[in-house]
């Protein structure tokens, strides 16, 4: 798994362990939410400080991001779709 694969596959698991969606991250972060979406997939060249950023809103060390996943070990599911409860 390449570096790009292996940091996305973490930061999905992280933020889905943390109950934040993609926006609520983004927005934590500053970062755009397509772009969180963009790192979850593997698709940008993410910069050590968007990965601090990250890591920060995570509440874990940088390094956590980087932890390559067991062999053949799924992607992390998605949260559930729709908006939280208010009551």
């Amino acid at each position: 798994m390449d570096a790009r694969k292996i940091i996305g596959w973490n930061l999905r698991k992280l933020r889905v362990e943390k109950g934040l969606s993609q926006e609520r991250l983004a927005l934590e972060a500053h970062i755009d939410r397509a772009y969180v979406g963009r790192v979850e997939r593997g698709k940008e060249n993410v910069t050590v400080s968007t990965l601090e950023a990250l890591a920060q809103v995570l509440d874990v060390p940088v390094a956590e991001l980087f932890v390559e996943p067991a062999p053949n070990a799924p992607m992390p599911p998605a949260l559930p779709g729709g908006r939280k409860s208010t009551r």
